[in-house]
C-alpha cells in the first residue's frame, strides 16, 4: 500500500500513538546466547546438539579451519567477525554492502540463503567455499573490487527514515509486550553514505493497549520502535519523534486529507455515545510511516551516488 493512500489511517492512529526511545539491543553476555545470535543469522534458526560441534561448524562455514583457545573465545571471535564494526567493517556490513549493490535491497533472510541467491542471480549456479571467500567474489562481481567502499560516518540525531509494518496492527489482536515488526522502506543516505538501507528490519515493543469502548471512545496504542538495523549492522536506538509526525502529517496534507477529515469531530452525548462504539487501530502489513535516530550514531555506510 503506498504511502499517500494510507497516510490519514496512519496519522488517525498518531493521535494515539506514542513511543519511547531506549537503549538497542545490548551483547549477548553468555556462551549460549551469543552463538545462538550467530546462528539464527547464518542459519535461519538457532542450531542443536554438543556447543563443540556447533562452533566447529560455524569456524569452518566463516572462516575454513579451527581456531584455538577457550570455547568462549572462539565464540566470542565469532560473534565479534560477524557483527562488530571497528577499524573495519563486520562480515554482515559487507554482505549488506554486497546484497544492496546487487538488488537495491537487503533481505531478512539468513545469510546462507543471502549467499546463494546472490550467486544465482549473477552466475546462475552456487559455489564452494567460505563465507567470507563467497562474500569477496560477489563484492568484486557487483562493485569491480574485492574491497568494498565502506566508509564510517555521523549520522545525526533525528535522522528520519521511512519503514513499512512487516505485519498487520490489529489493537483487537495486541497485548502488553508483543513484538511489532517493520522494515525500512527507503534508503536513507548521509553525506554520500547508505546508512539504512531498503529491506533492513526493525522491531517495537507494545507498551499499552486499550481496545475501543463505548461511549465513542477510540483504541489506544503506545508502542516503543526502538531499535532499527543499519546497513553495517548495527542496532540504532530510534523512535517516532516530533520530527517523524510532522513528515507524517505533511505527507497527509500532500494527499489532500486535512486534519479536520481525519479527527473524530463534535462531541456526542453522554445517552447516545452509550452505543457508540470507538474505533479500533487496524493497520495493514505494508502501511508506510517514520521514525528517527534518537542519537548522533557513527556508522559505516556505502558510499553511492544514489540519492
Amino acid at each position: 500500500m503506498k504511502f499517500r493512500k494510507i497516510c490519514a489511517m496512519m496519522l488517525s492512529a498518531l493521535l494515539v500513538v506514542s513511543s519511547l526511545g531506549v537503549a538497542s539491543a545490548q551483547t549477548p553476555e553468555t556462551v549460549q546466547a551469543k552463538l545462538g545470535a550467530v546462528e539464527k543469522d547464518t542459519y535461519g534458526v538457532e542450531q542443536t546438539g554438543a556447543l563443540l560441534d556447533r562452533i566447529n561448524k560455524l569456524e569452518k562455514d566463516y572462516i575454513g579451519s579451527h581456531r584455538s583457545g577457550s570455547m568462549m573465545a572462539r565464540v566470542d571471535a565469532l560473534y565479534d567477525d560477524v557483527y562488530t564494526n571497528s577499524t573495519t567493517p563486520s562480515i554482515l556490513a559487507q554482505l549488506n554492502a554486497v546484497e544492496w549493490n546487487i538488488s537495491h535491497e537487503v533481505s531478512m533472510n539468513s545469510v546462507e540463503k543471502r549467499l546463494a541467491d546472490m550467486e544465482m542471480t549473477i552466475d546462475g549456479k552456487t559455489t564452494e567455499g567460505t563465507y567470507k571467500k563467497r562474500i569477496s567474489k560477489l563484492s568484486k562481481a557487483s562493485f569491480g573490487a574485492v574491497e568494498l567502499p565502506l566508509q564510517q560516518v555521523i549520522v545525526p540525531k533525528n535522522t528520519l527514515i521511512k519503514v513499512a509494518l512487516v505485519d498487520p496492527v490489529n489493537t483487537k489482536n495486541l497485548k502488553k509486550g508483543d513484538v511489532i515488526r517493520y522494515k525500512v522502506a527507503s534508503d536513507v543516505i548521509v553525506d554520500g553514505k547508505l546508512v539504512f538501507a531498503k529491506g533492513e528490519p526493525g522491531d517495537g515493543t507494545v507498551l499499552k493497549v486499550k481496545q475501543a469502548r463505548n461511549f465513542g471512545r477510540d483504541a489506544e496504542l503506545e508502542i516503543d520502535y526502538k531499535q532499527t538495523k543499519s546497513i553495517d549492522g548495527t542496532y540504532v536506538n530510534t523512535f517516532m519523534g516530533e520530527e517523524a509526525k510532522e513528515q507524517m502529517k505533511s505527507m497527509a496534507m500532500a494527499a489532500g486529507a486535512s486534519l479536520a477529515g481525519i479527527i473524530i469531530l463534535g462531541p456526542i452525548g453522554v445517552i447516545g455515545g452509550a452505543f457508540v462504539k470507538g474505533k479500533n487501530i487496524d493497520l495493514p502489513a505494508g502501511t508506510e510511516f517514520y521514525i528517527q535516530t534518537k542519537a548522533d550514531t557513527q556508522l559505516f555506510g556505502v558510499v553511492t551516488t544514489a540519492e
